[in-house]
């Protein structure tokens, strides 16, 4: 039962939203310290949730997601120094403007409230969520999955160690759903007046689950069909590198793409090229056209397939790749925006119109113009960490930052003034 948990998390927010700047950085830079000093047991609890999914027959792509390193573990303290380095985003105000009768209204920025993000196989999410949130006045309820279970719990001893040790830290305003078992999820989507917001970061069962159930405002991130179309104009070699980043780099995160879309005035150019570049390393599953314009010599077995119509559909979350080829810009905008999840879609091209065309058209959080989708990123975008990538079109949408979680307030100052009508 969580309802306990709840209560408290509700009493800790409250402490939390009183605190300034300085009180919060010593209480983020404490529970740093503690992340660090508790690096071993921290790999050791990962190398056992590692073992635990590869012997349960997880996929390497899905592995490397759920596997910490010495060097991942640098990237999470440089993601909690980058949060540090941020501005306070509560108690800002936005605006401010008087009425014909004298009240001075203001729009301030105040913290969203405890929030309970709900995610996958990713222990820096655990990192990332909790110094978001600690910085924005937010308590935070942590549920991962059970594969990353003993990961989540080392990292959230150590975070609760160190924001106890960091005075004035408040070490209740971060806690783990830690029982591994699913209906957890449901008891938190349940929580009307404890839970101000769930965030689901994963894949398509997981957010729609979290979408039918809850009962708490929800905004939706995580699973990311994404598409790169290479247009007639694009530089193929330029291409190449390109589509070998955005889905070799990092299969199993959700900016990496999943679909590329070719002109056919491209096919022929392209095709062999990233075929060779591919063998060995990625599955191409093709449509005629695309299958055609590889060089039999470069078909290796298993290598190029036909590609059906769920692949169209599908984030494979691991070495393969799509191809589809298009007559026009027009079919590639349409193609996207009925098979894409709204989340990071690029176009390579050297036309400026249809560049514009592409990114005025397409419907996704994210559009690029001769780039990897795999920018799609709080830590890229300069956020110092995410809270995952929004596809929905509230008040977040695209890679969500720290001003995510903060809501409006607003104060009225008058002098004596009453309403008359």
């Amino acid at each position: 039962m969580l309802e306990p948990i709840f209560h408290i998390l509700k009493q800790a927010q409250g402490v939390l939203a009183q605190q300034n700047r300085e009180q919060k950085d010593a209480a983020l830079k404490a529970a740093r310290a503690a992340i660090d000093a508790e690096r071993a047991a921290i790999l050791a609890a990962n190398a056992v949730d590692v073992d635990r999914a590869r012997s349960a027959g997880m996929k390497e792509s899905l592995i490397d997601r759920l596997s910490l390193s010495e060097t991942r573990v640098d990237g999470i303290m440089e993601g909690v120094d980058a949060i540090i380095r941020l501005e306070d985003p509560i108690g800002l105000v936005k605006a401010g403007w008087k009425t014909p009768n004298g009240l001075f209204i203001e729009r301030i920025t105040v913290p969203l409230g405890v929030v309970a993000v709900i995610y996958e196989s990713r222990p820096n999410v655990t990192v990332d969520a909790f110094a978001l949130a600690y910085k924005a006045g937010c308590a935070v309820l942590l549920r991962g999955s059970s594969a990353a279970l003993e990961s989540n719990r080392a990292l959230v001893s150590a975070i609760r160690a160190g924001l106890g040790r960091g005075a004035p830290g408040v070490p209740d305003a971060v806690a783990l759903a830690a029982s591994g078992k699913r209906d957890e999820i449901d008891e938190i989507l349940q929580a009307r007046g404890f839970i101000d917001v769930a965030l689901p970061r994963g894949g398509r069962e997981l957010i729609q689950r979290v979408a039918r159930n809850a009962r708490v405002p929800v905004i939706e991130t995580g699973e990311g069909n994404c598409h790169i179309f290479v247009d007639e104009s694009a530089d193929i070699e330029n291409a190449v590198d390109i589509i070998e980043n955005a889905k070799i780099q990092r299969p199993g995160a959700c900016n990496a793409v999943e679909t590329a879309l070719v002109h056919k005035n491209a096919v022929l150019a392209l095709m062999p090229l990233l075929a060779e570049r591919f063998a060995g390393k990625v599955e191409l599953r093709c449509d005629e056209r695309a299958k055609n314009a590889v060089p039999i010599a470069l078909r290796a077995p298993g290598g190029i397939k036909d590609a059906s119509e769920d692949d169209w559909d599908t984030e494979f979350l691991d070495y393969v790749l799509a191809v589809k080829t298009v007559d026009t810009l027009d079919e590639a905008i349409a193609h996207i925006n009925r098979y894409g999840t709204r989340h990071s879609e690029a176009i390579l091209t050297n036309e400026l119109k249809a560049a514009e065309r592409f990114c005025r058209r397409v419907d996704a959080a994210c559009v690029y113009v001769n780039a990897s989708t795999r920018f799609t990123d709080g830590g890229e975008f300069g956020f110092g960490a995410e809270l995952g990538i929004s596809t929905q079109k509230f008040h977040a949408r695209g890679p969500m930052g720290i001003d995510a979680l903060t809501a409006i307030k607003y104060r009225i100052t008058g002098d004596g003034q009453v309403r008359l009508g």
